[in-house]
């Protein structure tokens, strides 16, 4: 007992790098602050395209206004080390035909076919590896440590910042 004691006060003291570093499970609610949660519509991720049904003519044409470009974030997101679900809207693409720069999104077609959700429900990312275009349709996980930052793009506004963060395919 007295050695367990001794064995946390030291990790305690010295810190756990490896617990220090494990990203944290988010939901897209919890990038708006918690008083507003109730007020603010969060719309459900939808992960099969074939849930979206046919796009009225409405849909097809130009992005329509963001909702909300200066939504209130949470300030203390910034320097959490996270890892949340979502779809890319790229911002670029490189020579190689892929996608390093984007706007993750909790739902496929935001900023694109649907109007883009309020700012603080985007968060602006640059990756470690570019992701190829043919793959854009799927949900993936983005791993990083955020940044509470307005960003604007031609497409909407958002209310985070990952940098350097690491993309994987969300398997569901």
């Amino acid at each position: 007992m007295r050695r367990s004691l001794c064995l946390l006060i030291a990790s305690l003291l010295l810190g756990n790098t490896q617990l220090a570093a494990a990203p944290v499970e988010i939901a897209w609610e919890e990038l708006v602050p918690p008083e507003l949660r109730e007020l603010q519509e969060i719309p459900l991720p939808v992960h099969d395209i074939g849930d979206l049904g046919e796009f009225g003519e409405e849909l097809q044409g130009a992005a329509a206004a963001q909702m909300e470009p200066a939504a209130p974030i949470v300030p203390g997101m910034d320097g959490r080390h996270i890892r949340l679900p979502g779809y890319i809207v790229p911002l670029g693409i490189t020579e190689a035909m892929e996608v390093e720069e984007f706007l993750l999104v909790p739902y496929f077609g935001a900023c694109i076919h649907v109007p883009p959700p309020p700012s603080n429900q985007i968060v602006h990312v640059r990756s470690n590896t570019g992701i190829r275009l043919d793959e854009l349709y799927q949900p993936f996980w983005i791993t990083g440590v955020v940044q509470v930052e307005h960003m604007q793009s031609e497409l909407a506004n958002a209310g985070y910042r990952i940098h350097g963060a690491s993309v994987e395919p969300y398997v569901y």
